[in-house]
């Protein structure tokens, strides 16, 4: 019934629905929060990439956050400008800019991660932690079938 190719679609069981639904839920409620810290969802989003793993480079970033790279660079000048990243060029490949977070990032990222937990902890308590693997097991594999058919540049 998830198949829009067929007469017995139905909305409700088409997974990029359901998956845009809660997207646009979620980042909605978070960006009200977000806010109250003067940031706004795509500086969140690269601040959370950066506490995982830095330097990265602007294309990387861009990747993980699924957003374009001409935007992501606007978002770096902009983080740039706010001290809360720093942009320099791969010490491998000068023509690739690495980023890495300030120690007003950082600042940042654990005030980020202090108010966006409580909405994560509520939107998940009702999950089992099997029920929550599954459910990234399951995303894992729409997003490789996704790959598999139009390959990420």
């Amino acid at each position: 019934m998830g198949d829009p190719g067929t007469p017995l679609f139905t909305l409700d069981k088409y997974p990029f629905y359901q998956l845009n639904r809660v997207a646009n839920r979620y980042n909605t409620l978070i960006e009200s929060r977000l806010r109250e810290i003067s940031i706004d969802v795509p500086s969140w989003r690269v601040l959370m990439i950066l506490g995982e793993v830095e330097p990265l480079s602007i294309g990387r970033i861009a990747d993980k956050a699924v957003i374009n790279l001409s935007t992501m660079m606007r978002i770096i000048q902009r983080m740039r400008r706010d001290g809360l990243v720093l942009s320099f060029a791969n010490a491998k490949d000068g023509r690739v800019t690495d980023v890495s977070l300030t120690p007003a990032g950082r600042n940042k990222l654990a005030q980020a991660r202090d108010i966006t937990a409580p909405v994560y902890k509520q939107l998940i308590a009702d999950f089992s932690e099997s029920d929550f693997d599954k459910l990234i097991d399951l995303l894992t594999r729409l997003n490789d079938n996704l790959t598999r058919l139009a390959p990420m540049a």
